[in-house]
Parts: C-alpha cells; sequence; structure tokens
C-alpha cells in the first residue's frame, strides 16, 4: 500500500554536475591557498568556499535537499558551534603564522 509520499529522485547528470562543482571549488581553495594576500582574507575565502562545498555534499550526496525542514534544522546549531570553534582557533592560527620564520 502505497502512503502517498513522493521523493524526488536526481540523476546522474546533476551529481555530475555537483561534483564537477565541487572539483572547481577545490581548484579555487588551492589557487587562493597559494596567493600572496592577508592572512584574515584568505581565511575567510577558504571558510566560505568550504560552507558552500559542505552545503552542497549534505544537499545532494547525503539526500537532505529532498527532508523535511525540520531535518534540516537541526543541522543549523551543529554550523553554528563549529564556526564559533573556528573562531576559537582563529587567533592561535593567526599567532604561529607570525612566528614562523620569513
Amino acid at each position: 500500500m502505497a502512503t502517498g509520499h513522493t521523493h524526488a529522485v536526481s540523476t546522474t547528470k546533476v551529481f555530475v554536475w555537483v561534483w564537477s562543482f565541487l572539483v572547481l571549488l577545490t581548484f579555487v581553495e588551492v589557487f587562493f591557498a597559494y596567493r600572496r594576500m592577508s592572512l584574515e582574507l584568505m581565511i575567510v575565502i577558504l571558510l566560505g568556499l568550504s560552507v558552500m562545498k559542505s552545503a552542497l555534499i549534505m544537499a545532494y550526496f547525503m539526500h537532505l535537499k529532498f527532508e523535511r525542514l525540520s531535518l534540516v534544522m537541526t543541522l543549523i546549531p551543529a554550523l553554528v558551534i563549529l564556526i564559533c570553534l573556528m573562531f576559537i582557533s582563529f587567533p592561535d592560527s593567526v599567532r604561529i603564522h607570525q612566528l614562523t620564520p620569513r
């Protein structure tokens, strides 16, 4: 007996496009990692790109795009805690960067 719930199924073409975009974002991250720019700007750019990549992975490869909103909303506090932990360790990374000989 069918329950009436429909589940949208992504095609292989969608997954290939998402995977290609993830590879492109990885190349952009590597490019910015080797650029000479201020450390703060580089970390903000790399963190932003990493959040984009993790959102794509969660939405398509973990199939959260098709889940109920309540399940997705449980992940938001985890993301906020993760970002707070990154900012807690941010001063240490700047200090270590300043201690390295140039």
